[in-house]
């Protein structure tokens, strides 16, 4: 009798999980910028697959971890398209987010470690198949933290996340695409300018831990969009995106590597400033929402 008191007892207690779990089923998605975000991690996925062919017979090895870099950063796009599509149409969701976290952690998690990790065994003809000497042994320990580092920023950022973009004035820790645009900015501009030029490669590495641990931190970070973008600016600005175009267009590989760089480490060291000095960021204060001329500042932001 006992016993089957207990498992009629354990039997009535499962059933509210199972319908709590049928509640939540997703019936409904929306498909533009579920799209949209899959793309994401299809670009991740190319970039990883570039990368392992980059040492087989035939290949040329410059061009596929370029293109894998390339891959990456059509990624990037990917993923500021898909929240900008979600939000026109008033259509943001739990499933888009999870989704876009989980094609995040391709694109710019395993993407960008596994850049890394390939390129730099095949600079130093590092053969063996796990642990080798103790450079090898460090790559690996790079790597790996930095893809640790990655699942935790998003793991934190969805615990975390407010769905009011205007609250989004930064973020706690670098943001992962900016961590991924940091490795595959320096992985292009070495394959693409100064092949020969060891010093990037040996700094790899030590930039993949650098940005692994700027993710897990509670730096603040500006969400270029409503810091730099939204609203009126000073006149300055417009000097200072003509100057940014003017440097994209004359050198890509060189402006995208000052522009992660500056991203990544201007704003930390912005922040132990402010720190140092008990100052305020005044960079990330809330945006001036516009009184006149909103006809215009809408055509902006369409």
């Amino acid at each position: 009798m006992r016993g089957n008191r207990r498992q009629m007892t354990s039997h009535k207690s499962r059933r509210p999980l199972f319908r709590r779990v049928r509640r939540h089923r997703v019936n409904y998605i929306t498909l533009l910028p579920s799209l949209v975000t899959i793309l994401n991690g299809v670009f991740g996925f190319a970039a990883i697959v570039l990368a392992s062919k980059a040492n087989q017979p035939g290949a040329d090895t410059m061009s596929c971890y370029a293109v894998g870099g390339y891959m990456v950063l059509l990624a990037m796009v990917a993923d500021m398209l898909d929240g900008r599509l979600a939000r026109m149409s008033q259509s943001t969701s739990s499933f888009g987010g999870q989704l876009d976290s989980l094609c995040d952690l391709i694109s710019f998690g395993v993407a960008p470690a596994f850049l890394m990790l390939r390129l730099l065994e095949s600079e130093f003809q590092l053969r063996e198949v796990f642990w080798g000497n103790m450079f090898h042994r460090f790559i690996w320990l790079a790597a790996l933290g930095y893809l640790s580092c990655a699942a935790i920023r998003l793991a934190r950022f969805n615990v975390e996340n407010d769905e009011n973009e205007m609250a989004h004035m930064s973020f706690a820790g670098l943001p992962s695409p900016a961590a991924a645009g940091l490795i595959v900015s320096l992985v292009i501009f070495h394959q693409e300018q100064y092949p020969n030029l060891s010093l990037i490669v040996y700094a790899l590495p030590l930039v993949a831990l650098g940005a692994g641990i700027l993710m897990v931190s509670r730096v603040p970070y500006p969400h270029i969009v409503n810091v730099y973008l939204r609203g009126k600016k000073p006149f300055g600005y417009l000097i200072r995106v003509l100057l940014f175009l003017g440097l994209v267009v004359w050198n890509i590989q060189i402006a995208m590597v000052l522009i992660f760089g500056y991203f990544a480490i201007g704003s930390f060291a912005r922040w132990l400033y402010c720190k140092a000095f008990h100052k305020p960021d005044l960079s990330l204060l809330p945006v001036q929402a516009p009184t006149t001329d909103v006809a215009h500042d809408g055509g902006l932001n369409a």
